[in-house]
């Protein structure tokens, strides 16, 4: 599956006319690059694009995986659902991430859900026809491989970033990923509730806030609902070092 964010906020059909022509598409990954003018144009023939408005559910665990899904415009989280209906945020997907893309060859169904968290882009690709480039087109199959190896190896540091790390650690974990990975700005408005930061980094809302309560009492940051500046990087990036 493939997903593309784009930062900027602009009006649904703005963007599908940007994104009409896979050939010319200005959000178009390295993943097709070396796709040739007859497997561009089967895959523009076959993509389907939509639009999703923040809290809207993009895939549920349990469905059947039909497409490879490119985020476009937006941010999506991932998440799995647990008995006691509790939400694990897995991670957060941001522009050009491939959501999705280390499950959709070991298994038939999604194994986790995803849900946009700003207003986002999502383009569809027949899975059948990325099996098939796999098998026709070698450079092609490369290149996802070493793509699906890249994610894997992220996904497995971020959750020893987050695990390895008290509290104060996890906190700083996700205001410099917002501020250096997603937003490239020390000011920004946290796209997820303190509920979901609680999920994503495996701690209580109630210490969430805590900890968010005292970096502000302690200068490192400037914090009002969920507008975010960072007034002293230096010394959360010292925390999340420390752990």
């Amino acid at each position: 599956m493939i997903y593309i964010i784009i930062q900027t906020k602009v009006k649904k059909m703005e963007l599908s006319r940007k994104v009409s022509n896979c050939k010319s598409c200005i959000y178009r990954s390295w993943a097709f690059k070396n796709l040739s003018a007859e497997e561009l144009k089967i895959i523009n023939a076959k993509k389907v694009e939509k639009f999703y408005r923040k809290g809207e559910n993009i895939s549920t665990e349990g469905d059947e995986i039909l497409s490879f899904m490119y985020l476009q415009n937006g941010l999506v989280k991932l998440y799995k659902t647990e008995i006691n209906t509790k939400e694990h945020i897995l991670s957060i997907a941001k522009p050009q991430d491939f959501i999705g893309l280390l499950s959709i060859f070991s298994n038939t169904k999604h194994i986790y859900s995803t849900t946009a968290i700003e207003d986002s882009i999502v383009c569809f690709v027949d899975l059948e026809i990325i099996k098939k480039f796999i098998k026709t087109n070698g450079t092609f199959a490369i290149d996802f491989f070493e793509k699906i190896s890249t994610v894997s190896d992220s996904v497995i540091k971020t959750r020893i970033d987050i695990n390895t790390r008290q509290l104060r650690g996890r906190i700083a974990y996700i205001l410099l990923f917002f501020s250096k990975h997603i937003y490239s700005s020390i000011r920004f408005n946290l796209p997820i509730s303190r509920k979901e930061v609680a999920e994503l980094i495996d701690m209580s809302t109630e210490n969430v806030i805590r900890v968010l309560s005292e970096f502000r009492k302690d200068n490192l940051i400037q914090i009002e609902g969920k507008n975010i500046v960072i007034l002293d990087i230096k010394r959360l990036e010292k925390i999340y070092a420390l752990g």
